[in-house]
């Protein structure tokens, strides 16, 4: 586990034992009472920093922490429902802070949330400095994610279980988190 508090680690994925491989083969039974937890849909990725990523000052590129965002968050989705994912819908970027060449970007993402064939995701990128140790939350986001089935079409996702009390915190403090980035939307829109 990593040892920073309200995040899960990224240790060994939990086993899949006792579904099959094929979603379609499993009867309504099994679907129905099938669910996924939060931490199953964990996802970590780290990325260099280089030249090629980065702006005239030196620092990471919007373009490139968005599409490094939309990844994670498809890898967290489609570990979540078994099924190939699309992006429906980025909610707000927030920019918190700049990614300087050479540091180490960590993405993390993980399902907070379902509707009848959609994941939402809550994706966070920090920046770690290798020399210092020192780490900054830069970036953040919410994502839509639609599970299609073999034909292309949207397909119904299990449901979210979080049975730990570490899961629990980072699906209500995701959900509370959205609900507060929504209404600050409303209200500036009034």
């Amino acid at each position: 586990m990593n040892d920073t508090p309200g995040r899960l680690g990224s240790g060994p994925r939990p086993s899949s034992e006792g579904k099959t491989g094929d979603p379609e083969q499993t009867s309504d039974d099994e679907n129905e009472s099938d669910a996924v937890t939060l931490a199953e849909s964990y996802t970590e990725m780290t990325e260099l920093l280089l030249p090629n990523d980065t702006n005239n000052l030196g620092r990471a590129l919007g373009g490139a922490v968005l599409h490094w965002m939309d990844i994670c968050g498809v890898i967290a989705s489609m570990r979540f429902s078994s099924r190939q994912c699309v992006t429906a819908s980025m909610d707000h970027v927030d920019f918190i802070g700049p990614i300087d060449i050479g540091e180490v970007v960590v993405i993390e993402g993980y399902v907070f949330n379902t509707g009848r064939t959609s994941v939402d995701v809550k994706v966070d990128v920090r920046a770690e400095n290798p020399q210092t140790g020192e780490v900054r939350e830069t970036t953040n986001s919410f994502f839509t994610f639609v599970a299609l089935d073999e034909g292309g079409h949207p397909t119904a996702v299990p449901e979210l279980d979080c049975p730990t009390t570490e899961e629990a915190a980072l699906r209500e403090a995701a959900l509370d988190e959205r609900r507060a980035q929504l209404e600050d939307v409303s209200d500036r829109l009034e």
